[in-house]
């Protein structure tokens, strides 16, 4: 059945494959998107002409209540994006994310239509992953302290016996820990809309991405992904920089199996008013990144590895996607070694512009760099 959804950020690197999807699908789609000039330099090529684009902030007068007047279901997609940069940016990060968040909501709550209110929310709102301790358990240490990272000592440990930790999958009962002013604002994004939609009986899903990479991650934006980050580095004959040990891990999903789980949670109502992990399940990590990306690209670079950590970075963070699997039917189908060989066919084919040193140079003059 042809629906009309209306997708925020809908020409980013996520939204753009989920429009994509959407217009196959026989949609009628809206899209929302105010082209972030750190994201975009211009207006995307690959925009797919069968949508319909507002190129404003969803913040200004008029916008959404436009767009909401036909919409039966909305995907939330659009916020600035960035760990280490929110951390100086606080206004600008509360603004958009939150701030916007709640301008859409009190549009909902004014008046609407709407059937459906998919979310994406993030992984960064775990704070470090869960953890087993050959001793006690399952455990949720809290972040690793300053003088511990200090001495190079990057794993985490048991809260009650020192052990050193094995990192398990994280479920969504994981207590949350908000280490970044973007962790912040994507837990409130996430509760925002969880808690309106409950109240106004809208169904709402807040769907929690892990680390997504693929074709249209932005190769200009320093504050991105880290495959992209890695990605452009490589393109402008430069190493990728790898913080701590290179050892830390994270759960890389391709966007076409996010897409694929946005697909399947507005066409179901098995996660309603759910929050949902989605991931592989794998954790993956930093190093093996960079050194798949140098072979994929037949480089001669071989990684920096720093030996020095960031304020608020976690050791090891993976999904659990049980509830996915059992609530949305979801599957993850994209390798890891397949994703990767789709990113680097696609970075061949578009300019990279490296701003690494100048985050680099922004983290250390704010004091989030140390080591």
């Amino acid at each position: 059945m042809t629906k009309h959804v209306l997708v925020t950020g809908g020409a980013g690197f996520i939204g753009s494959h989920l429009v994509d999807e959407l217009v196959a699908g026989g949609h009628q789609v809206d899209v929302i998107d105010n082209l972030e000039p750190q994201v975009h330099k211009a207006e995307p090529a690959y925009l797919n002409p069968k949508a319909h684009y507002t190129f404003k902030d969803l913040r200004d007068p008029g916008v959404l209540e436009a767009a909401l007047s036909d919409a039966e279901i909305i995907v939330h997609l659009a916020a600035m994006v960035g760990v280490g940069q929110s951390m100086y940016q606080v206004t600008r990060y509360v603004e958009a994310n939150v701030g916007g968040t709640a301008k859409l909501l009190q549009a909902l709550v004014d008046g609407h239509r709407v059937k459906k209110l998919l979310v994406a929310s993030s992984m960064s709102i775990y704070g470090e992953g869960a953890y087993a301790c050959p001793t006690h358990g399952a455990v949720a240490p809290s972040l690793r302290e300053e003088a511990q990272l200090a001495k190079k000592d990057w794993e985490t440990h048991c809260p009650n016996c020192g052990k050193v930790l094995t990192p398990i999958a994280t479920p969504e009962t994981k207590p949350l820990q908000t280490n970044s002013v973007y962790a912040v604002t994507k837990r409130d994004q996430e509760e925002l809309c969880l808690v309106t939609g409950r109240t106004y009986g809208i169904p709402t899903v807040a769907l929690r991405f892990f680390n997504v990479y693929g074709p249209r991650q932005s190769l200009n934006n320093p504050y991105t992904g880290v495959a992209a980050i890695f990605q452009s580095r490589i393109k402008n004959g430069q190493p990728p920089v790898v913080f701590e040990d290179g050892n830390q891990t994270r759960d890389f999903v391709s966007v076409h199996d996010v897409v694929r789980s946005c697909i399947l949670a507005m066409n179901t109502d098995g996660a309603d008013y759910h929050a949902v992990n989605v991931g592989t399940g794998k954790g993956v990590s930093i190093l093996h990144v960079a050194q798949v990306l140098l072979a994929l690209y037949g480089s001669d670079l071989r990684p920096t590895i720093e030996h020095r950590f960031r304020a608020g970075d976690v050791r090891h963070c993976f999904a659990d996607i049980s509830l996915a699997r059992r609530l949305l039917g979801y599957e993850p189908r994209v390798s890891f070694d397949e994703g990767m060989r789709e990113l680097v066919d696609w970075g061949r084919t578009v300019e990279a512009q490296d701003g690494f040193a100048n985050a680099y140079s922004e983290l250390r003059n704010k004091g989030l760099l140390e080591g």
